[in-house]
């Protein structure tokens, strides 16, 4: 029954209502900072708990009226009101009970990279890249190009945004995979319809203490920035390339005027890929049925398919199809798709937590 899983929950938020009135953890500031995080993330489920608890007791009140002369048609009206409010709360709590994803409030990553298809391909990246800009603005939050590789007609061979914001992660995630487009490219004289493919990887901002790296393991590279067609962008050496040599892993950052900074953008997205190539491999362990699941990230699946011909934007995890695809690129309004993600996701969650 859910009431007795809602117990424990109650109880320690009792328990750290104590701790954090306790004058030892007062004059402990890591202590109480630490505390009082876990009891605000306490908060909503024991907020529901006690709502919830409340609506039990008024149900089983009103049973016992059920058979009184004046009050048995008042306690039966009652009962439909307060069993609505039992089921919408129950709802509630099942979704809040779901562990969390310890990166959902972190910052991201944002990386997208041209497949198959050529010119065409980066273009896209271009195309999407935009696309997810005017969401995050959308969503009230800050992004910025962290590094970029031009195409040789236009968009990105490779583009990397840092996008910042609470919940940046919770809402992105799912966005990770293979992402399919159908349209008459430019350079086209036929007018026909090409299928080319970009991958899409989201990767959580990561602190310093949460991995760290032997400066031994890493090759630095500096070399002149280079813009479109090799054109130098400065004459001083900032462009800087770093590679991780037990994984093989390389970031190159030419984007920013100072090798220095350069160094710092580079070592910050190398952590991150290094941070989501170890979440991968501990999901991997400990959950079998991790690729039935949406939002695994796995950048060979294919997730959508963006059809231009048909106006037509396509979720294939979900099975959803919107003919809004002008729309949701020109304003970014990619809520109309992750928010069924989401959705699809917490229900599946719901299921496997047996709630």
């Amino acid at each position: 029954m859910l009431a007795g899983k809602l117990q424990p929950f109650i109880d320690r938020y009792e328990e750290l209502t104590a701790l954090l009135s306790d004058p030892a953890v007062i004059s402990d500031v890591a202590k109480m900072t630490k505390l009082s995080k876990e009891q605000s993330d306490l908060e909503p489920i024991k907020s529901a708990s006690d709502k919830y608890l409340g609506i039990l007791k008024s149900i089983e009140e009103n049973k016992v009226l059920l058979e009184d002369a004046e009050l048995g048609e008042l306690a039966k009206d009652e009962l439909k009101t307060l069993e609505d409010e039992r089921v919408k709360t129950e709802e509630e709590l099942k979704i809040l009970l779901i562990p969390k994803d310890p990166n959902d409030e972190k910052n991201i990553f944002l990386e997208l990279r041209a497949g198959t298809g050529g010119d065409e391909a980066a273009l896209f990246v271009g195309d999407l890249a935009a696309a997810y800009m005017r969401y995050t603005e959308l969503r009230g939050y800050k992004y910025e190009i962290v590094s970029a590789s031009e195409g040789s007609v236009g968009g990105y061979k490779e583009i990397i945004l840092l996008v910042k914001g609470a919940g940046a992660y919770s809402r992105l995630k799912f966005e990770g995979g293979t992402h399919r487009v159908q349209r008459v490219p430019e350079t086209e004289s036929q007018g026909r319809v090409h299928t080319s493919a970009i991958t899409v990887a989201i990767m959580p901002e990561v602190l310093d203490s949460e991995i760290e790296i032997n400066p031994n393991d890493l090759k630095i590279d500096v070399m002149r920035s280079s813009g479109h067609g090799g054109q130098s962008v400065n004459t001083t050496d900032s462009a800087v390339r770093v590679t991780h040599i037990p994984t093989g892993l390389v970031v190159v950052n030419q984007d920013g005027k100072s090798q220095h900074k350069n160094k710092d953008a580079a070592i910050k997205v190398l952590k991150a890929r290094l941070y989501d190539m170890q979440e991968r491999e501990r999901r991997e362990k400990e959950s079998k049925e991790r690729k039935e699941q949406v939002g695994t990230g796995d950048r060979s699946g294919r997730i959508r398919t963006y059809n231009y011909p048909q106006n037509r934007i396509s979720d294939h995890r979900i099975n959803l199809t919107l003919y809004r695809l002008d729309a949701i690129m020109a304003t970014g309004s990619f809520d109309e798709i992750i928010d069924p993600l989401i959705a699809d996701y917490q229900a599946k969650a719901v299921e496997q937590a047996g709630l």
